[in-house]
């Protein structure tokens, strides 16, 4: 997948991985405890509420992070790529799963038992360090992202987040930019905090526009000066 450079583009730390973070004797040891798993677009790799026994480690492949709302809301909370590490929370504290994880495309995945991961931790506490980091840095940007978004419309959420998925998980094409990731108005709308039909009618209004082309379940987005004009309103 090709980056997409676009302005504003700051390299956030909680972008970077947890298996980029480690040093290669950590990361050798981390993966030395894992078992190869497989999994076919749309598979669950963790389900929100079920007990927890392993974590896993991203080797190929993106996934969604999601969580349900006792009303059914469904709201995108992240995605994670090659790289990432999964499940880690409950691995620390024992409780259920906080969210389900789904593959976006075919995955690729080590996992490790709760037990061996605490023993590495353990035995590398570097390691731990830099997971204690990782969780600080993507609290903090989820904060600074709902502050950002605390003060916009939802015309002008939905035009950042677009923004955002394309310089993260976007690819360039003789059109525009294309999203790398396979998500619904029902995910986008919880992402932005939304209804589904509020998003429909803004897509709908972007198509007429000329900004974007959409399709099931694949986006592109034709004039993000457009986008950024909008975002910028805010």
């Amino acid at each position: 997948m090709v980056r997409v450079p676009t302005p504003g583009d700051d390299g956030l730390d909680d972008r970077v991985p947890y298996l980029a973070r480690l040093e290669e004797t950590e990361r050798d040891a981390l993966l030395t405890l894992g078992r190869e798993m497989r999994f076919p677009p749309r598979a669950e790799l963790l389900r929100e509420h079920e007990p927890s026994g392993h974590i896993l480690l991203v080797l190929n492949g993106w996934t969604k992070v999601t969580a349900t709302a006792p009303n059914g809301y469904v709201m995108l909370l992240a995605l994670r790529g090659p790289g990432d590490i999964i499940g880690e929370s409950a691995a620390l504290t024992g409780k259920p799963r906080s969210a389900t994880v789904t593959a976006l495309e075919p995955v690729r995945a080590a996992v490790v038992d709760h037990d061996g991961f605490r023993k590495y931790l353990a035995a590398f506490p570097d390691a731990m360090l830099k997971l204690l980091g990782l969780a600080s840095d993507r609290t903090r940007a989820g904060d600074r992202r709902r502050l950002e978004f605390a003060s916009l419309t939802v015309r002008e959420r939905l035009a950042a987040l677009l923004l955002e998925l394309a310089r993260t998980h976007g690819r360039l094409i003789p059109e525009g930019i294309e999203l790398a990731v396979p998500l619904s108005k029902v995910e986008l709308a919880g992402s932005i905090g939304a209804s589904r039909e509020m998003v429909q009618r803004l897509f709908k209004e972007l198509r007429e526009r000329e900004v974007i082309v959409t399709g099931r379940r694949t986006l592109t987005i034709l004039r993000p000066d457009v986008l950024r004009r909008v975002g910028r309103s805010g």
